[in-house]
Formats: C-alpha cells, structure tokens, sequence
C-alpha cells in the first residue's frame, strides 16, 4: 500500500511558519534542497492546500529562469509532470498537473491508493493545516520534519493538535551542515 508521508521544514519549537506568516528561516541551503529533492523522488502523488499550491506555482514555469542552479532545475524538471491533488473552497481552477480535490482527504488518499499501479510513489502531504486533517483521520504513515535552528514563539504548528497519542519509531536522524536536523518517523500502529 502506498505510504503517505509528511515532510516540512519546521522551527525548533514546532511551527512551519511564525506568528507573522513568514518562513523565510526554511530557505534551504544545497544540503537541505539536495535533502528535499531527494525526498521528492519517491513522491508518487502530491496533495495540498490553497496557500502551498500557490506558493509552489513558481516551479511550474521555473525552468524559464535563467538563474536557477542545476539542482533548482532537477527539482523543476521532477515537480512540474508530478500529479497534484490541490484542496480549496476558494479556487474554482488550478494549472499545471494539478486537479482539485472532489472529495474529502480521506476519500482521496483511499482512491489513489485503490488506483492501478498502486505503490508507484508515496502520497505526500503538504501542508500542516491538510496534515492535520489527515492525521486526524490516522492516515500518516511517516513524518518527515526537517528541525532549523529557530525558535518562533508561535505561528502554525507542524504537528496536528488532536489530543491523540500516536507512537513512532525513529527511522532516520541526520544533522546537516546546515544545523538542520532530518528526522523520519514511522507511525507504529
């Protein structure tokens, strides 16, 4: 079966963004885009809110800047034919190749992994405000944070506050150069 995996840069103290909606402290150097590309590899399909679908629209006409570096092209070249499942009430169209969700994130993640060719990639979350939902509904199998060495004092949390124990096993930790810290979890079930 196709795992469904979530992985963001988070702060220290647990936010992807701070309390005045920036994430400019995610900015990846070589090591953590090399990380990022990596991961992306394995992505099979990619499902996301509004504000992640219309921040990552950039890389959908990426290669047409002349002053992206090799793995900035790798990563055009890998994200712009992937599958994209895009969830909104507010946008009635999305470009690329990219469909909007018809039903809730439940229904979806068990279509795609009920569709022919089942477990050719993952099902990659992004978003915490999606992932929430999706770990409300206990269907993350692995998280993916990528700790930076900040503390936020607030903003939007990584983790899912669903007053839920969930217990993981550690599957890989990796300090960067960066002093980014990789983490992946597996949920034990």
């Amino acid at each position: 079966m196709r795992k469904v995996t979530y992985s963001m840069g988070v702060s220290l103290d647990g936010y992807i963004v701070g309390p005045d909606g920036g994430f400019d402290w995610t900015d990846p150097d070589e090591e953590v885009f090399r990380l990022a590309l990596d991961e992306l590899r394995g992505v099979g399909v990619h499902l996301m809110g509004r504000r992640l679908y219309e921040t990552m629209l950039y890389w959908e006409t990426a290669e047409q800047d002349q002053s992206l570096d090799e793995t900035e092209r790798e990563w055009t070249a890998l994200w712009k034919p992937l599958p994209k499942v895009v969830f909104s009430s507010t946008l009635g169209e999305v470009r690329g190749n990219a469909r909007l969700a018809t039903g809730t994130v439940a229904e979806e993640i068990a279509r795609l992994r009920a569709e022919p060719g089942e477990g050719e990639g993952e099902i990659a979350i992004g978003g915490a405000t999606l992932a929430a939902a999706v770990a409300a509904a206990g269907l993350i199998d692995e998280y993916r944070p990528r700790v930076h060495p900040v503390l936020l004092g607030g903003g939007i949390p990584y983790f899912p506050r669903h007053e839920r124990r969930e217990d993981l096993e550690l599957l890989e930790a990796r300090t960067l150069t960066s002093r980014v810290v990789h983490l992946r979890y597996r949920v034990v079930r």
